[in-house]
């Protein structure tokens, strides 16, 4: 799942994860305080776009151009702005304590690489700033309604608790919950979900 890969997904002339956030992200992103946001593996744009909605100032990372580019038409249709980046996670750099916001919405990747961007992602927050996840589970390979075939790219609860060391969690679970977001995530569903702060 390169950059080929992704491209080749978001031709598709309608937006295949859909045009609205994340169910998860849609009810944290009241707990972002105000500030940047930088949403990682971004795909189309579908969660960025909101939170520049709600009025944050917001950058969006993905490897796949043709999603970010899909991503700023949406912003535009919307009546708000978002950066975008064209980055490989794998050796993208966040910035330390830059960012009110981190999201990672469905950023399936390799454990190595995961805990590098995860170990980031805890120093890249401001004081007060909060990372919100949400990602299938191992338990997902049992239903046939999206995410990664590979174990290696799901996450659970635990290997989160010791790649976020650092913040306080407000929610750390495993659940499953129905999933209704365009081509590839639907139906019952395994997830990981995050809100976590940080306080120093």
């Amino acid at each position: 799942m390169d950059a080929s890969f992704w491209n080749s997904r978001y031709t598709a002339p309608h937006y295949v994860y859909g045009e609205e956030p994340n169910g998860f992200l849609a009810t944290m992103a009241s707990r972002i305080p105000a500030g940047p946001v930088l949403c990682l593996a971004e795909g189309e744009g579908r969660n960025a776009v909101h939170l520049a909605q709600l009025g944050h100032q917001v950058t969006a990372v993905d490897q796949a151009a043709s999603g970010l580019a899909k991503a700023r038409q949406l912003a535009a249709l919307r009546g708000v702005e978002i950066e975008t980046v064209v980055a490989d996670l794998s050796d993208f750099e966040i910035k330390p304590g830059a960012w009110a916001g981190i999201v990672s919405i469905f950023a399936h990747l390799p454990a190595a690489i995961r805990r590098r961007v995860d170990a980031q992602a805890v120093r890249g927050l401001r004081p007060g700033g909060v990372f919100i996840l949400e990602a299938y589970t191992p338990a997902q390979l049992a239903f046939d309604t999206g995410g990664p075939k590979s174990p290696e790219l799901l996450v659970d609860m635990a290997s989160l608790r010791e790649e976020l060391a650092g913040l306080e969690f407000l929610i750390l679970r495993e659940t499953e919950r129905n999933i209704n977001e365009g081509d590839y995530h639907t139906g019952h569903s395994a997830v990981v979900q995050v809100l976590a702060s940080r306080h120093e």
